[in-house]
């Protein structure tokens, strides 16, 4: 096998585009030759990833008060015209149900792009009391998106695979209140057990959500100094709730508006980001938690005393691991570059010369390693690297974003902090209507986009805004994207 062949031949800092091809290609992670342009096939090594990935967010959640659900994957067209901007924003992406065998519907039916419509149909029947609320719900679902734009495996597809929450509540305050614990969330999750760094915007009233009051979403910081867009969460406009009658009683019995939000963790969008983020020239690397397999062993040489060692070292770390043993046929050296390209955290090589002194190697893919350790500390040591792991990537990931917010004044300055891989902190004029016409200028002569504000900022605006010159109200990020 040509080394071309069997491991990643592109440099991710030199062809980006291409390394993404074909580490989703050689690491098994999805086959694209489904013929429906837009899908693809999820494979095992991304399955088992994801599975993993979802356990995780669902558990916060249902922490944090959320009840799962599972709704209809069709919804009525009448549901998506109770709203309009709603509708006006969806309506193009929407696939159609529109026939049951040979018959044609009375009314088309929608595959879910989201799920406000439905979930709201149904919210109208379940809240009557302030007893109801907080109302605080969530479903794991594929959702389908007639996407126009170029299809990028995991990033851009027209069916992915998400959480949704759907919360109602009493009060915008406490619509805010659930804005910052998804916030709060998106911290415990996406970065303390997927590694990403991200940096959470309040975005510009042309960019919000289609439906919403206000959109909040976070941005995760690539190497090459693009962003891609991950969970975002939303106040979602009143005339939203009140569209579908959702209204609740008070302690004194009189009928009140409720406010409502919602969250979308886009399972299969963040897998992205982890294959992008830590993965390197030689393959994947995936955190500890999140790793399809945690521990694989290798014979190096067909021999009963390795099989016998192989198995009862399985036997131990499966307590508290995923482990396999690789018994193909393939020469060892194929064997180590082949698990280092899926991402393995941890390679056990287990070869006679070291079975006779009582030695093993193991490999750590964090790291990049060897250590040679005594057979008895084998159990003890994988145990160790486990609490590890994921701190190096963390470490490893945060250093993406040192040094790469910078200052701009003007348009000239952007567009080389732009071009360095960096994102722009500018002064600006408005993140209302006001200020669209600036946000084009920055889409067209620098390519990149109003990202938005930050509810953490510490700057104040003083001067005057970076790309017309008029007063500048806000601080604003600006960035390449996705």
């Amino acid at each position: 096998m040509k080394k071309s062949e069997e491991g990643i031949a592109a440099k991710k800092n030199e062809d980006f585009s291409e390394w993404y091809t074909q580490i989703i290609q050689k690491a098994e992670l999805a086959d694209l030759r489904y013929n429906i342009k837009g899908f693809l096939v999820f494979q095992p090594w991304s399955v088992l990833s994801m599975e993993k990935m979802y356990d995780y967010m669902e558990k916060r959640l249902r922490q944090k008060g959320h009840k799962p659900y599972w709704f209809p994957a069709v919804i009525p067209e009448s549901n998506f015209k109770k709203e309009s901007s709603h509708v006006k924003g969806f309506t193009p992406e929407v696939f159609w149900v529109t026939h049951g065998g040979t018959k044609k519907l009375e009314e088309p039916l929608a595959l879910r792009p989201t799920s406000e419509t439905a979930f709201y149909q149904m919210f109208n029947l379940w809240i009557r009391s302030y007893k109801d609320l907080p109302f605080k719900t969530y479903q794991r679902a594929n959702v389908f998106r007639h996407e126009t734009k170029a299809t990028r495996p995991f990033l851009r597809s027209r069916e992915f695979h998400w959480i949704e929450t759907h919360c109602v509540h009493a009060t915008e305050d406490d619509a805010m209140k659930q804005v910052k614990e998804d916030m709060q969330t998106t911290k415990e999750v996406l970065h303390d057990i997927y590694g990403l760094p991200f940096i959470f915007f309040e975005r510009p009233s042309w960019d919000k959500f289609a439906g919403a009051y206000k959109t909040f979403a976070a941005d995760v910081l690539n190497p090459d100094g693009k962003v891609i867009q991950q969970p975002s969460t939303h106040i979602i406009a009143p005339s939203f709730a009140k569209a579908f009658g959702i209204t609740y009683k008070d302690k004194d019995g009189k009928e009140k508006p409720v406010y409502t939000t919602c969250y979308g963790p886009a399972i299969s969008r963040i897998f992205a980001s982890i294959i992008i983020v830590h993965g390197d020239d030689k393959g994947l690397k995936f955190p500890w938690e999140i790793a399809p397999v945690n521990v694989m062993i290798v014979p190096i040489q067909e021999d009963k005393k390795i099989k016998e060692k192989a198995e009862a070292l399985k036997k131990e770390i499966e307590k508290f691991a995923d482990v396999e043993i690789d018994y193909s046929e393939r020469r060892p050296g194929e064997k180590f570059n082949h698990w280092e390209m899926k991402g393995i955290p941890v390679r056990i090589d287990l070869g006679l010369k070291d079975l006779e002194n009582k030695k093993v190697t193991l490999f750590r893919r964090d790291l990049d390693k060897k250590e040679i350790i005594n057979e008895k500390e084998v159990v003890k040591r994988v145990k160790e690297i486990s609490e590890e792991f994921t701190k190096n990537l963390i470490k490893k990931a945060d250093k993406i974003f040192q040094d790469r917010i910078k200052d701009a004044k003007n348009v000239k300055e952007i567009k080389e902090v732009i071009k360095n891989g960096g994102i722009a902190r500018v002064e600006f004029c408005s993140v209302d209507k006001a200020g669209e016409k600036c946000a084009e200028i920055v889409e067209k002569e620098i390519g990149a986009e109003v990202r938005g504000t930050k509810l953490d900022e510490t700057q104040k605006p003083k001067g005057k805004c970076a790309v017309c010159g008029g007063k500048a109200n806000h601080i604003v990020y600006i960035a390449r994207a996705y």
